[in-house]
């Protein structure tokens, strides 16, 4: 069977009944994460610029853009407003693999783009929330599939899979809701293939978010013009000028044809709860560097130098050795380290400019270095593995290493950790009754006789678009 029909066959066949009830809670728990940094990033610059132009632009009010906004707009729109806000802060979840030769923690960000596409079709289409919910899994599903089929140099070599294969999932989420047939969803995945984009080049720019947005909006406009007969090629995805060859150089059919389902990635190896809104390549560091400071008491003035020694895996994409803003500051082992040192915290209200510029994180920064280890980088990319060596001024040294982090899968966020999470960052835009009822709502999403029910609680009021 070729990859297109399997995914095709797959995607139509498969209902929430299929899906076990433990992928049906971490699916819950997806949505509500997802949905929390989604309200969280509508508060940033480059979210507010994205729905500027949208609501310059006008159109159909036909499904909300999530925040205080009280804003409407036509469905890809409100899709690429959300996705953009869903991905502005980095931090939003992150697929993970185990195998040798794919890079741990790097294949996408899978829930933002299936999420903004799905709610934004779903408020449209009139969807019930087990609707949703079985399209946001069945989107979920293909994405982290196909991430882990394309060949790695997809990543390695620039493209962004959250922007790329992105698109695809957000695509089969608008799809489920819609009900396109087999004919249609082969021409949408087709559709999509083309559309999609996004190379590596914009981290630690507004770009990047942006890069979530515009695949929750191309998977939707492929959906919507396949359903009105739009073509494109049958077999977009492993075909000679197709999705693996042209992306990636290639595949491998074993870890997506018979391979969807068996078992669900949001199960098995798992997915990734962001504990902070930084690149995730850093977090087992933040962990490692809480913990040593926590356990001395160590106090910023102390502290000599701190060196910080990784492979190629964790420094490359962490390349902004003097961050000047807090896009930056996201992929910027210096800073994260000098924020745990100053304030026991790198979280929302750590990563703004004021913070990044002011001297004493300036001061700090100048004392840590970041250094490339052979016998690090020799184990691998498996895991998001670092040590650090920490210098005090009374010449005693301290050393600490890292490759596991609260968040992941061997040490899951806690249900009380999640909905804090939620909590902090819905209150950007909401008071605490609204928290509460917004949080109660998208627990329990599948329940919900109209996904309008959630939504009502999400877009804030106003005028609308």
């Amino acid at each position: 069977m070729s990859a297109t029909k399997a995914v095709v066959e797959w995607t139509l066949d498969t209902t929430l009944s299929d899906f076990p009830e433990t992928a049906i809670v971490e699916g819950r728990r997806c949505v509500t994460d997802g949905i929390g940094v989604i309200l969280a990033g509508s508060t940033e610059r480059c979210a507010q610029i994205i729905t500027d132009q949208i609501v310059a632009q006008g159109g159909v009010d036909e499904a909300t853009i999530l925040g205080r906004h009280g804003l409407r707009a036509p469905t890809p729109l409100a899709a690429r407003a959300n996705g953009t806000a869903g991905h502005a802060l980095d931090f939003d979840d992150t697929q993970l693999s185990n195998a040798p030769d794919r890079i741990f923690g790097l294949l996408t960000h899978p829930t933002v783009t299936p999420l903004s596409a799905g709610l934004a079709v779903a408020e449209r289409e009139g969807a019930s929330g087990d609707r949703f919910l079985e399209a946001f899994l069945t989107g979920f599903e293909v994405e982290c599939k196909i991430s882990e089929a394309i060949d790695p140099r997809h990543y390695m070599e620039g493209f962004h899979s959250t922007a790329t294969v992105g698109t695809l999932g957000a695509a089969v989420c608008a799809a489920k809701l819609v009900g396109l047939d087999a004919d249609e969803l082969a021409m949408a995945l087709g559709i999509a293939a083309s559309l999609a984009s996004g190379i590596r080049l914009g981290f630690g720019t507004m770009t990047k978010p942006l890069h979530a947005g515009r695949a929750a909006e191309n998977g939707i406009i492929a959906v919507d013009l396949a359903a009105r007969g739009f073509t494109s090629g049958h077999d977009a995805l492993e075909a000679p000028w197709g999705f693996f060859r042209v992306f990636g150089g290639g595949f491998d059919p074993d870890r997506l044809v018979g391979a969807l389902g068996s078992p669900y990635s949001l199960v098995d190896p798992g997915v990734s709860v962001k504990p902070y809104p930084s690149g995730s390549l850093g977090h087992p560091s933040i962990d490692a560097m809480l913990g040593l400071v926590t356990e001395h008491d160590l106090q910023p003035d102390q502290i000599e130098r701190v060196t910080f020694r990784a492979g190629h895996n964790i420094l490359k994409p962490l390349r902004y050795l003097q961050p000047t803003n807090e896009l930056e500051a996201k992929f910027s082992i210096p800073f994260v380290l000098s924020s745990i040192i100053l304030r026991r915290r790198a979280g929302i209200h750590e990563f703004n400019d004021e913070f990044v510029r002011s001297e004493d994180v300036r001061a700090m920064m100048s004392r840590v270095s970041v250094q490339f280890d052979q016998e690090i980088d020799d184990r691998g990319y498996e895991r998001m593995q670092s040590a650090i060596d920490v210098t005090l001024k009374d010449g005693r040294q301290l050393t600490t290493s890292a490759d596991t982090y609260r968040g992941g899968p061997e040490r899951p966020l806690t249900v009380d950790e999640l909905h804090g999470k939620f909590r902090e960052c819905a209150r950007l835009v909401m008071d605490e009754g609204e928290v509460d009822t917004a949080l109660d709502r998208v627990a329990r999403v599948d329940s919900l006789p109209h996904i309008e029910d959630l939504v009502a609680t999400l877009g804030g009021s106003g005028a609308t678009s």
